[in-house]
């Protein structure tokens, strides 16, 4: 691999910035100052520097975002702050992209990566990966409500899989509910059309967890991180190399 583009991928700069950076000799491979963007090297094999910090390649990223409501799961638009503005200059190089999509009033845990393999093995409807939401509710959803989703929901255009409804506060003055839902599937509007579909109306929608991932309760809204080794070694269980 080319020295200036193995520094490129690990989010040193722009190929400009890189050049410059050479130029300026800040950049030393096996000890050695280097200005040459030319040079071949072995990312496995060559230890290269700048400012005094070891990098490594890296070919896939993994991004855990707290995303806002006001925000659209996309890559770019016209109209709207999109998830990938809110992430690093990394990110964009990088190419990640939402492993699924949050409508743009939902808010909560969100995965955003470059690697297409596990995005799609997650999102595969063969997986049943699980999806846990924190919903408040307009109206009050009671025992009935939890049977019904248990035994899956009739919709105008599916029957949705069996899901797990459980109620977590009540406040019968407001005649409001706080409730959890989990689902195996992830279908346009899903689980509001659900609590729609017992007489009900989600007012505010949170994803807390996918799979094996939760949401970091330490994340403001619109911050993420980096995934943690621990949590990456969760994601083995697709089957995709990561």
């Amino acid at each position: 691999m080319r020295l200036d583009k193995f520094l490129v991928d690990c989010g040193v700069g722009s190929r400009t910035e890189v050049k410059q950076l050479l130029k300026q000799k800040k950049i030393t491979v096996n000890g050695k100052k280097e200005t040459a963007g030319k040079l071949q090297i072995d990312p496995a094999k060559d230890q290269v520097t700048f400012m005094g910090e070891d990098l490594v390649h890296e070919t896939f990223v993994y991004y855990l975002l707290n995303k806002p409501a006001g925000v659209i799961s996309a890559t770019e638009d016209d109209h709207h702050q999109t998830v990938l503005d809110l992430l690093d200059e990394t990110a964009r190089h990088k190419e990640v992209f939402p492993v699924g999509r949050l409508d743009i009033d939902t808010h909560g845990l969100l995965l955003l990566t470059n690697n297409g393999k596990l995005a799609h093995a997650m999102l595969s409807p063969k997986k049943h990966v699980d999806k846990l939401y924190r919903a408040h509710v307009t109206g009050i959803m009671t025992r009935e409500d939890v049977v019904r989703f248990k035994a899956g929901i009739e919709l105008k255009d599916f029957t949705t899989l069996p899901a797990e409804l459980e109620i977590l506060e009540v406040d019968q003055e407001a005649k409001t509910c706080l409730v959890q839902i989990r689902i195996a599937e992830g279908k346009f509007h899903q689980v509001k059309r659900m609590v729609a579909a017992c007489g009900k109306e989600v007012v505010d929608l949170e994803r807390i967890s996918m799979g094996p991932l939760s949401l970091d309760p330490t994340l403001e809204l619109g911050e993420w991180r980096r995934l943690k080794p621990s949590e990456l070694k969760s994601l083995e269980v697709f089957g995709v190399p990561l």
